[in-house]
């Protein structure tokens, strides 16, 4: 039979998509319901980018008419601070996509690794800029500063070391918080940390050091008398430091100067002196970028640095400061709000612990330029020039993203 009368049909293989795989594109699962980018806190990533985009923008304007004067490229150090915020933002999504309680687990190694960056930093590998020797040269012409990451091993091996106890139903208030046990062992790990720092000399990391240890040991729910101890046995300490002279004299003069700057004007007076009066010269809307007098024309010292806020004030007056308080403000606030609602000891510890970094250290920074606070070489974050800083900061903000992924059910 020849088949008269059927109708002949080809054959046109199967429908387009039938044996397609089903998963859709990384992306786009990413910010599905339920996917990883939807837990986290965009707010703060977008502030965190714009205050370094800012930030390269005042260390383009504070060096490059240094560098056209030199004959060398002007737009060296934004290449550079371009670069390194580019990275600092891949490596904080990649710290961000992992589990805060896979960085519980890999602690100790964390901590044995920033020891032994910091150990490095005191042998011959060390290098030594502005008479610290706090640098490890790298091919290149690049360098790694380990105190900057020396914050982020504190954060973590105090957390874990005063989390580790577990909570129990039956009774909480003798297992559920840390004791005089788990504090001494925080202690004692955070001390090495803080003497290589300071061995260094960096004593502004190592002031961080000791704010943020002493913070979190105060919010990890000790019992208040063994607060009220610890705080008189730290300023004891700082008593007996301070008659031992374990500080050199140039430290202590940096300490105290920023109470007398007219004494000192040929020394660290001078630093002070200068940056206030850029910062005031600035008036409301600032003399405009690339404009800035002292800033620009080398009066103020370390100005892409230390003090890249008298930048901000002498080229954006006022209100350019004002937006950059702002925004770090809000840095600090969604920290401290990542810490209130997370649903576990060691991640309320690590966020407080960064909001206490973050806090402490802009205050510093940015009282230091106004004289109300000592100068002690510590830089404005996500603001100021360097890249193992921005690095360190861009970690940070990739761990209270990680953080944030487990909150409690009742928020």
């Amino acid at each position: 039979m020849s088949g008269v009368g059927i109708p002949s049909r080809r054959y046109a293989g199967p429908r387009w998509g039938t044996f397609a795989p089903k998963k859709r594109a990384l992306l786009v699962r990413g910010f599905a319901k339920g996917g990883l980018a939807r837990s986290w806190d965009w707010l703060l990533i977008l502030v965190a980018a714009g205050l370094t985009g800012l930030g390269a923008l005042l260390i383009w304007a504070a060096t490059e008419p240094g560098l056209r004067a030199a004959g060398l490229d002007p737009h060296t150090y934004l290449k550079k601070q371009a670069l390194w915020g580019v990275l600092g933002l891949i490596l904080m999504f990649v710290v961000a996509s992992i589990d805060h309680r896979k960085y519980r687990r890999w602690t100790p190694a964390i901590y044995v690794a920033s020891l032994l960056l910091l150990l490095a930093v005191l042998s011959p590998v060390g290098t030594t800029v502005n008479g610290a020797k706090a640098w490890i040269a790298l091919p290149g012409g690049f360098q790694i500063e380990p105190s900057e990451f020396a914050k982020l091993g504190l954060i973590l091996s105090t957390a874990y070391l005063l989390s580790r106890r577990k909570f129990d139903e039956l009774n909480p208030e003798t297992t559920g918080r840390p004791g005089m046990r788990d504090v001494f062992f925080a202690v004692l790990a955070a001390a090495p940390l803080i003497l290589l720092v300071e061995r260094e000399p960096a004593l502004g990391v190592m002031l961080v050091l000791v704010v943020v240890l002493a913070v979190m040991i105060g919010i990890s729910g000790i019992r208040l008398y063994w607060v009220g101890s610890l705080t008189v046995a730290a300023a004891a300490a700082i008593y007996a430091i301070a008659r031992s002279h374990l500080l050199r004299n140039y430290q202590v003069t940096r300490l105290t100067s920023f109470l007398h700057p007219g004494n000192d004007l040929a020394g660290v007076g001078y630093n002070a002196l200068q940056a206030k009066i850029a910062v005031g010269s600035g008036g409301m809307f600032g003399k405009g970028l690339f404009h800035g007098t002292f800033t620009g024309g080398n009066f103020v010292p370390s100005v892409q640095t230390d003090f890249i806020f008298t930048v901000a004030g002498e080229e954006l007056g006022f209100v350019g400061c004002a937006v950059i308080v702002g925004l770090l403000g809000i840095v600090v606030f969604r920290a401290i709000r990542i810490a209130g609602r997370t649903d576990d000891l060691f991640g309320m510890l690590v966020a407080a612990g960064v909001a206490t970094w973050f806090l402490f250290q802009s205050f510093v920074n940015v009282g230091m330029t106004i004289g109300i606070m000592p100068i002690t070489g510590l830089p404005l974050p996500f603001v100021s020039y360097g890249g193992s800083a921005i690095f360190a900061d861009m970690i940070a903000i990739g761990l209270l993203q990680s953080v944030r992924r487990h909150h409690s059910v009742f928020d």
